[in-house]
């Protein structure tokens, strides 16, 4: 008989070969479904099959009382129905609890963004001729050109990107390929940094890799390093400003959006599965709904249009 983390690591199998999940995807998944695990071994239930949505209902109350938020609850119930529904064509007998388990609301905070002042503020910072500077620009210019996520930014190769035309080509999550447009500022960025401090920083390392950004060691960046260049941006620009790649990315949206792109297009270049996860960003900014307002409301500033009530012949 296969014992729980029997199937568990079956079930990771499964997400790395057939799903082609992302490592972090996996993280998740292999954290949580252990966490059930082992909360029914403190149960002294010894089988999958002898959980019953009452077991369901005290796991629940144990993740509350351990003051995790809906989001992360949301996101361990979510984990065990893919669980139970891979176990119900692994064990065809097996009963699925999680069936007409519901995953709690989540409150829909509104992205935070950059407005343009700020963004400005950062490009300038950055000192162009050294490989550090010129690496940091790029890589702060294709953040907020292609709104990709962090771990696609670390993938990008040297191939990825064709400057002739514009675009680069990613791989998101379960590893589908998308190409994005990049604009002219950050396609002079890369260029100044690959064909210059790129190639030093390479000399240091020996390694000859095609990875895009390096660190001051010639070694592909890392998560963590990434953050960590991103608050030295910002500490050099003299703001008291939250930064990461995904408040990046929500700026990216945030601004095509504004400017009038459609939904379904920025779906497609963040590379969202649901056009709903995209619409968190239709949100508007105060500046735009001032401008908007100021623009098309009859009263709303002397001479911006013939005020209502008003006739042709009035004097």
């Amino acid at each position: 008989m296969v014992s729980m983390e029997g199937y568990l690591r079956q079930f990771i199998k499964y997400l790395s070969v057939e799903r082609n999940a992302s490592e972090l995807t996996i993280k998740f998944y292999s954290q949580d479904i252990k966490l059930f695990i082992n909360f029914l071994e403190k149960e002294h239930i010894k089988k999958l099959d002898e959980v019953e949505q009452s077991t369901i209902r005290l796991f629940l109350t144990e993740l509350y009382d351990q003051k995790l938020s809906r989001r992360s609850v949301s996101r361990t119930i979510s984990c065990l129905k893919s669980f139970y529904k891979f176990l119900d064509k692994e064990i065809h007998s097996l009963k699925n609890p999680f069936i007409h388990i519901h995953l709690p609301k989540q409150s829909k905070a509104i992205p935070s963004f950059f407005y343009e002042e700020e963004l400005e503020k950062l490009f300038q910072v950055n000192d162009l001729t050294t490989p550090i500077g010129q690496r940091n620009q790029a890589l702060l210019e294709v953040f907020y050109a292609t709104g990709i996520r962090v771990s696609e930014c670390l993938e990008l190769s040297l191939e990825s990107i064709d400057f002739n035309i514009g675009m680069v080509r990613v791989f998101g999550k379960g590893r589908k390929e998308r190409y994005i447009p990049i604009g002219q500022y950050a396609l002079d960025a890369l260029q100044t940094y690959i064909h210059d401090g790129r190639k030093k920083l390479v000399n240091k390392s020996k390694i000859n890799n095609n990875i895009v950004f390096l660190n001051h060691r010639g070694y592909p960046l890392t998560t963590s390093g990434v953050h960590y260049i991103l608050k030295q941006i910002v500490k050099k620009a003299s703001l008291t400003l939250q930064i990461n790649p995904h408040k990046l990315r929500h700026t990216f949206a945030t601004h095509l959006l504004n400017e009038g792109a459609d939904l379904r297009s920025v779906q497609e270049l963040l590379g969202h599965e649901n056009l709903s996860t995209t619409q968190i960003y239709t949100h508007v900014t105060k500046d735009q709904l001032r401008h908007v307002y100021m623009n098309t409301h009859p009263r709303a500033k002397l001479n911006n249009r013939k005020r209502v009530g008003e006739t042709n012949n009035d004097k």
